[in-house]
């Protein structure tokens, strides 16, 4: 894929941020298949990986059994700034 077929996708994948830029899930990226490599790689050159929001501990019985394993996870959204998203000349 080219640039300009990468922001195409992106842009018809993406849903505004609060920020004013976009914001794209990973599970819409990685749904397109074996091209999602690059689209990742081109979200990461021009956007950011949003920050995991930690999950509180609860209270119950089970509360100290680890459900992660302690296994680093891979960011859930990716947001991109305002503009980021508009070709370049």
């Amino acid at each position: 894929m080219d640039d300009d077929d990468i922001r195409t996708l992106v842009t018809r994948l993406s849903r505004p941020h609060p920020s004013g830029g976009k914001v794209i899930e990973r599970a819409a990226i990685l749904a397109e298949g074996s091209d999602s490599s690059a689209i990742l790689s081109w979200i990461v050159a021009h956007g950011e990986a949003e920050d995991l929001v930690p999950v509180a501990a609860g209270g119950g019985l089970h509360s100290a059994r680890g459900h992660d394993g302690g296994a680093p996870k891979a960011p859930l959204r990716y947001v991109l700034p305002p503009g980021a998203l508009s070709a370049t000349p």
